[in-house]
């Protein structure tokens, strides 16, 4: 379960490294208190603020504080949580941390490669580009 503020590992080789969740664009709700709360699941899309880049990447930032504060955003898809996750068969599938892949406006990935293993449930979600470039599907 992934929710809003939660740092998250990016998965590709677009340059950023760490991201913070703003919004759950695509997910279930929860209900903690009197507070219903967006939850994101592996395969659904996220807004997320870069927080650690590369020096030379898109995302390191730039002299306007307005550009650099829409740069910083993206689109994302969940391909890792730590939370597990129960498949058809019974079976459950759980990774050592969370990670998101970058998206353009076309839910394509931006980076060329994908690195670390990914969840089974992209294909489903039709994010076949993700499959196709990720090292290993679990």
């Amino acid at each position: 379960m992934i929710q809003m503020q939660t740092m998250v590992d990016v998965a590709d080789n677009t340059g950023a490294k760490q991201a913070m969740v703003i919004t759950v664009y695509k997910g279930s709700t929860s209900r903690r208190g009197k507070k219903r709360l967006k939850c994101a699941k592996v395969g659904d899309i996220v807004l997320v603020t870069v927080k650690k880049s590369l020096p030379n990447s898109d995302f390191s930032g730039g002299n306007d504080r307005k550009e650099r504060s829409k740069r910083r955003k993206a689109r994302a898809v969940v391909v890792r949580t730590r939370m597990p996750t129960r498949r058809p068969d019974g079976s459950y599938v759980r990774f050592d941390s969370n990670a998101v892949v970058l998206l353009d406006e076309r839910n394509e990935p931006r980076g060329t490669r994908i690195f670390g293993a990914v969840a089974r449930e992209l294909r489903e979600k039709n994010f076949m580009k993700i499959i196709s470039l990720a090292e290993e599907v679990v």
